[in-house]
């Protein structure tokens, strides 16, 4: 036997699978494949390296070369504002900014996570009368565009007294359609055997869905987690319609105020940017730290057993 067989023999007497021979035509289109998606790569990235690079800059190096990737006199001067280091008569209070948008955020994150869920497997698994029919609705406010429901909402937090609150930043943003559909397709493809067997045991329906459904319910989960932390942490016209005063500012209709020049005169392009820059660094972290999850949970409940 040469030496060639003996390698392509495993012990069990087989014959290894040999690798897949691709015709010749195929490599150089894979190659014209991988540098196409390469340059698309490099085109979303472009205008964050600008981003990144305009906030080291000074006004009017920012001014004179807009587009360049290094400044020619590089300074911290913008995030020193933005932190309160550098004494400056025209403050920017970017901490305040940052602090609303975490407390929102976090908030509004938990909720959705736990009353989305708790909807969501209602709707999958319990049967009570008018089911069909939530769902339906449901769907239906999918359906409507946000901007439709801003007055209404301006009028239901004036009625009862939440306008310019935390509360009315928060509770209207605690449940959310997408959410609850994204649960109830994740549920309704888990096997009933398991819920079943948990039944028979003396579980409760509430004590079936957080003791055996939920664990199994993390990838869903993390997704929900992303969307909704993504969600409200970008979010600004709920924020502008449910609240006037400075004090409950977060980093979107904080930064449209600076972009508006309503925080001085001028561009100030490298402190609009560097602002820009912070505030999209927590998405940027939970994205990549849980991404497989985000992509494993947006495909479950696609294939039912």
């Amino acid at each position: 036997m040469s030496p060639a067989t003996t390698k392509a023999t495993t012990k069990a007497g087989k014959r290894a699978p040999e690798a897949p021979v691709l015709p010749r035509f195929a490599v150089p289109w894979r190659a014209v494949g991988y540098t196409l998606v390469a340059g698309l790569a490099l085109l979303y990235v472009l205008p964050f390296a600008i981003q990144i690079a305009t906030s080291f800059k000074t006004m009017p190096d920012a001014a004179a070369n807009p587009l360049t990737l290094w400044p020619t006199t590089p300074t911290t001067a913008a995030y020193e504002r933005l932190f309160g280091i550098a004494d400056s008569a025209e403050s920017v209070p970017f901490l305040r900014w940052l602090g609303n948008s975490t407390v929102v955020t976090l908030l509004v994150t938990g909720g959705r996570v736990l009353f989305d869920s708790m909807a969501g497997y209602a709707l999958a698994r319990l049967n009570f009368p008018g089911r069909r029919l939530l769902f339906v609705l449901l769907l239906s406010v999918m359906a409507v565009p946000g901007v439709v429901l801003l007055i209404p909402k301006f009028l239901v937090l004036n009625t009862f007294g939440m306008f310019d609150t935390y509360a009315g930043m928060v509770v209207p943003l605690l449940v959310d359609a997408a959410g609850i559909f994204i649960m109830k397709q994740f549920f309704e493809s888990v096997p009933r055997e398991v819920e079943e067997a948990a039944r028979i045991d003396g579980a409760g329906a509430f004590r079936i869905y957080w003791s055996v459904v939920l664990p199994m319910a993390r990838p869903a989960l993390i997704t929900l987690t992303i969307l909704s932390f993504q969600g409200s942490w970008n979010e600004f016209t709920h924020y502008l319609v449910s609240t006037q005063s400075s004090e409950y500012e977060t980093l979107t209709t904080g930064l449209a105020r600076l972009v508006a020049g309503g925080l001085g005169s001028g561009t100030q392009y490298p402190l609009k940017l560097a602002a820009a820059a912070l505030s999209t660094i927590p998405v940027a972290i939970l994205f990549f730290c849980f991404q497989r999850y985000f992509i494993r949970g947006a495909n479950s409940g696609s294939v039912k057993e």
